[in-house]
């Protein structure tokens, strides 16, 4: 029984407490971002942001591309 609840609390915390944190910060957007940091600081987040969305499209073609 002890292993059953050890498994369950493991995919309970990596499910839900992802899900959480997602539901907490909300959509990714740059507006009002980042707050308070100096303009290195916003470029590089927002330069990250941009690496984040572009490997989203990639998978998306690559998806596509293997249905077809």
């Amino acid at each position: 029984m002890s292993q059953w609840q050890d498994r369950f609390a493991n995919w309970f915390h990596q499910t839900f407490d992802d899900m959480w944190f997602r539901t907490i910060i909300g959509p990714a957007q740059t507006k009002g971002a980042v707050q308070g940091c100096d303009e290195f600081a916003r470029e590089g987040w927002k330069a990250d942001l941009e690496r984040r969305k572009r490997f989203t499209r990639e998978q998306r073609e690559r998806k596509r591309a293997a249905q077809s």
